[in-house]
């Protein structure tokens, strides 16, 4: 099992940016793909941005395609999602997601407990 936490939210102009981080602990970080995902108020969760395990390989939503990019750090265990361009859209809480697969599935075996970012207009 593993253990994710993130960090990173707050609140920021519209156009600006923000870099969230996602630690893991417990088993072998190398073993998970990593998701990012956000839910907004009165909305579903939905998927954000995915890495495969190994780091190769990313993929986006198209609402964020452009102005965001994930990322992971192997030495220091954590996924990183730098987001650009920020609208208030982008507004939601921000989730972590790792999968026991070498790309990511979009599904989340584990899960953060979330961090908000609040984007003003």
């Amino acid at each position: 099992q593993v253990q994710l936490v993130e960090s990173g939210g707050g609140l920021v102009q519209a156009g600006g940016s923000l870099r969230l981080s996602c630690a893991a602990s417990g088993r072998t970080f190398s073993s998970y793909a990593m998701d990012w995902f956000r839910q907004a108020p009165g909305k579903e969760r939905e998927f954000v941005a995915g890495i495969t395990r190994i780091g190769l390989n990313t993929y986006y939503a198209d609402s964020v395609k452009g102005r965001f990019t994930v990322s992971r750090d192997h030495t220091k265990n954590t996924v990183y999602l730098q987001m650009n361009s920020l609208k208030p859209e982008d507004t939601a809480v921000y989730y972590c997601a790792a999968e026991m697969t070498s790309r990511p599935l979009r599904r989340g075996d584990y899960w953060g407990q979330g961090t908000q970012v609040t984007v003003s207009s």
